[in-house]
């Protein structure tokens, strides 16, 4: 570890290294709200909804990069980015550390050793799991009503997402970078489902991150198919194959990729795209743009 870091760390205690504004982060805190960095882009988006100011003390660098990001980069703007070393984690002086399953033992060891709580959040597969992630972070940071208040935002987005009575569930694929398809135990999937699709992908014996090649889906067309690519991007020229657009009875969409792995306030922008996309298909159109 740096030893400016380090010194800084523990020569005060833990309790006063200067963040990006000069001042020390969080000093006024109430009782109960302690002060955080994240280092997951999916709890990085929960906790900017869900905690008090100065609390988020540094989201994940992920969040400032718009090709991993599941935030506005305006929203996560406010916040320091950090990489996820020790030493810059310990210059801002947090009393916990949200990371993902996937944080490094060295890391984890490293933080405990300096005093800091380290709580990691799995990856989120379904809708419970969203919504009981959204009230472990509200809890973590001592504003529950601000977590109830996304919980209802996603609850409102199933209730106006919900497919009408008599809607015949539509098999739907998606499409993901270099052709990668979502599998039935990934949250995108769970979603998908309420709006009422199946997974085109499952149907073909196909889990998540399994490569579906273009020559299968033009021989086997799905009814839907949700690219969630970069446009700009040299792997991902099969999702705009001109021969997608010979497909008569398959709908295309754009989805954004933004959408697709977190859980927490993309959720409700997430149902709303399927929902828009559902009726679309109800008065006959075949091809969308990008959406959010």
């Amino acid at each position: 570890m740096a030893k400016s870091a380090l010194g800084c760390a523990l020569a005060l205690g833990l309790a006063g290294c200067s963040g990006a504004n000069g001042r020390s982060e969080g000093a006024a805190l109430a009782p109960g709200h302690p002060r955080i960095v994240s280092l997951n882009p999916c709890t990085d988006a929960v906790l900017a909804e869900v905690s008090a100011p100065g609390q988020l003390l540094a989201i994940s660098s992920y969040s400032h990069d718009p090709s991993s990001t599941s935030m506005g980069l305006a929203e996560a703007s406010r916040y320091r980015g950090v990489s996820g070393s020790v030493e810059e984690i310990a210059a801002l002086d947090p009393q916990v550390v949200v990371a993902s399953s996937f944080l490094p033992p060295t890391t984890l060891h490293a933080l405990e050793d300096l005093g800091i709580r380290v709580v990691r959040e799995p990856i989120v597969t379904d809708v419970a799991g969203a919504k009981a992630q959204i009230r472990t972070l509200a809890a973590l940071t001592g504003e529950r009503a601000a977590g109830e208040r996304l919980v209802a935002r996603i609850d409102t987005a199933l209730a106006d997402s919900a497919p009408p009575p008599g809607w015949k569930p539509v098999p739907a694929l998606v499409w993901q970078s270099a052709g990668l398809v979502a599998g039935n135990d990934a949250l995108v999937m769970d979603l998908v489902r309420h709006a009422g699709f199946t997974n085109a992908a499952a149907a073909r014996g196909l889990g998540q991150a399994d490569y579906l090649p273009l020559e299968q889906v033009l021989a086997d067309p799905p009814g839907v198919i949700f690219a969630a690519g970069n446009p700009l991007a040299e792997e991902d020229r099969v999702l705009r194959h001109p021969a997608l657009a010979e497909l008569d009875h398959t709908a295309r969409f754009s989805l954004s990729r933004s959408l697709l792995w977190c859980a927490g306030p993309t959720v409700p922008r997430l149902l709303d795209r399927m929902a828009d996309a559902r009726r679309s298909l109800a008065h006959g159109s075949t091809a969308k743009g990008a959406g959010e």
